[in-house]
């Protein structure tokens, strides 16, 4: 059975919050800086990738 990639998300901002999107069935709001050398960061509850606009289609 395959198994469904993670979300991801492209973003403006270098610091980005994470609420897993599912309202009540979501997960608690953490807040992220996204590294400005690596373009990316990975939710530790949902496994969502965060994209910086300036690293899409390079991370």
């Amino acid at each position: 059975m395959p198994i469904d990639a993670p979300e991801t998300e492209i973003v403006d901002s270098y610091r980005v919050a994470c609420d897993g999107g599912e309202g009540a069935l979501g997960h608690p709001r953490v807040w992220y800086e996204i590294p400005r050398d690596k373009g990316f960061v990975e939710c530790g509850y949902c496994d969502k990738k965060i994209i910086h606009r300036d690293f899409e289609g390079k991370v």
